[in-house]
């Protein structure tokens, strides 16, 4: 008991240490990403309000969040613009603010040649929110200090995602249409508190970083930055399945409830809160490429394993596979993305990053349904393996080239 309580206090010691030197601006960025993702109920669900309440097949379902997925690549481009013109602050607020009103509006709509406009819609003005976010964090938190401020920025998130799904799941068995009203209304209110927290007069507690000189990087003509993008988009068609066609296989091959899917997806936001952090503290001074590379195999596994057993507890088993995979992966592909752009092109190779994510929306769930409809769910989960596994030796050459290009710099 004596060794246990005291593993227990060194990890509470550098749990806190993990937190320490960030900025007051990173914290008021990360709480109100908090607030807004305390709604965190559309997304993860629109398959299953899809199919359950208007009748559509997997892969009809498939085509709406893809649409959903166009929107938010447009709207990603379109903020990362922005931001490097008028500023990370007012594209975030105007983003959730419209943003949730687009929520509540999309609840409203029938099936569709509406619904697809309106997927596209509500895709564009959410998720513009995303580049002006990670670059603001990028200002408030110099290079050395990014790994953790990044992954702050992420705890608060599935601090949101662990409450709002688990809520989800029950009202979903109440009434659909809760999740877009809440929803939309934690978005609004994250948007008024942005407003108010951080004001304009903020950005002159950035930090300052040597003026850059020679022409401005395009991420565009940044073709190493490029094939990275290109290892993280066959990633996340894998990682996206967990919006889509994830929880369709726990519901359908699996048999669980929309409060059982909640509280699987609660146990994943529970994991990053209480690890990712110290985690990220440990590794923060690795190769970002080759840490990612780990992230991904068990990204591979978390997924591809799934048809071995259909038991909750190995689904458990399997979620805290692929949520290590996830933490080993994230905050540290930001902070990489935030140091090789300088601060005239921040917004830029923010948004770059994001609309990969983006085209990962698109192409999941239209390649993820047919495949889970036509060839069936098991050779869905063992694709996704094999596609990791090679990504896994992508991103080890990718290491090597990283190295040197930072050498040759």
């Amino acid at each position: 008991m004596a060794r246990l309580l005291s593993v227990l206090r060194r990890f509470v010691e550098h749990y806190r240490k993990s937190f320490q030197g960030l900025s007051r601006e990173v914290w008021i960025l990360s709480i109100v990403l908090l607030v807004n993702r305390c709604g965190t109920m559309v997304v993860p669900f629109l398959a299953l309000y899809l199919t359950a309440e208007h009748g559509f097949t997997e892969s009809g379902a498939g085509e709406i969040m893809a649409m959903y997925g166009v929107g938010s690549m447009v709207g990603v481009g379109l903020g990362g613009h922005f931001v490097d013109r008028i500023g990370y602050r007012i594209v975030q607020i105007v983003s959730m603010i419209v943003g949730g009103l687009a929520f509540m509006g999309f609840g409203l709509l029938e099936p569709g040649v509406g619904m697809l406009a309106g997927a596209v819609v509500m895709g564009m003005l959410v998720e513009s929110f995303r580049p002006a976010n990670t670059t603001a964090v990028a200002a408030f938190a110099p290079p050395k200090d990014r790994p953790r401020a990044y992954a702050l920025n992420r705890l608060a998130l599935n601090l949101g995602w662990t409450l709002a799904p688990a809520l989800a799941g029950f009202l979903a068995e109440v009434d659909y249409s809760w999740l877009f009203w809440i929803d939309g209304a934690t978005c609004i209110a994250a948007g008024i508190a942005l407003a108010i927290l951080l004001p304009a007069s903020s950005r002159e507690r950035e930090v300052q970083e040597p003026e850059p000189i020679g022409p401005v990087r395009s991420p565009l003509r940044d073709r190493f930055f490029l094939s990275v993008l290109g290892l993280l988009f066959v990633q996340g068609v894998v990682f996206c399945q967990v919006m889509g066609t994830y929880p369709l296989y726990l519901r359908d091959v699996n048999g669980f409830r929309e409060r059982v899917i909640g509280f699987v997806m609660l146990l994943n936001g529970a994991l990053i809160v209480l690890v990712e952090m110290p985690l990220v503290r440990t590794i923060e001074h690795r190769s970002p490429l080759r840490v990612m590379a780990v992230g991904v195999v068990f990204v591979g596994l978390g997924f591809g394993l799934l048809p071995l057993h259909s038991s909750l507890a190995w689904v458990v088993f399997l979620m805290l596979v692929w949520t290590t995979g996830e933490m080993l992966v994230s905050p540290l592909l930001s902070s990489w993305v935030a140091n090789r752009a300088d601060k005239r092109s921040r917004g830029r190779y923010m948004a770059a990053m994001g609309m990969t994510f983006s085209l990962c929306n698109v192409a999941a769930p239209l390649v993820g349904t047919r495949v889970y409809e036509n060839q069936g769910p098991d050779v869905l989960w063992y694709g996704c393996l094999g596609v990791c596994v090679l990504a896994y030796f992508a991103y080890q050459i990718a290491a090597k080239r990283d190295v040197a290009v930072t050498v040759g710099e």
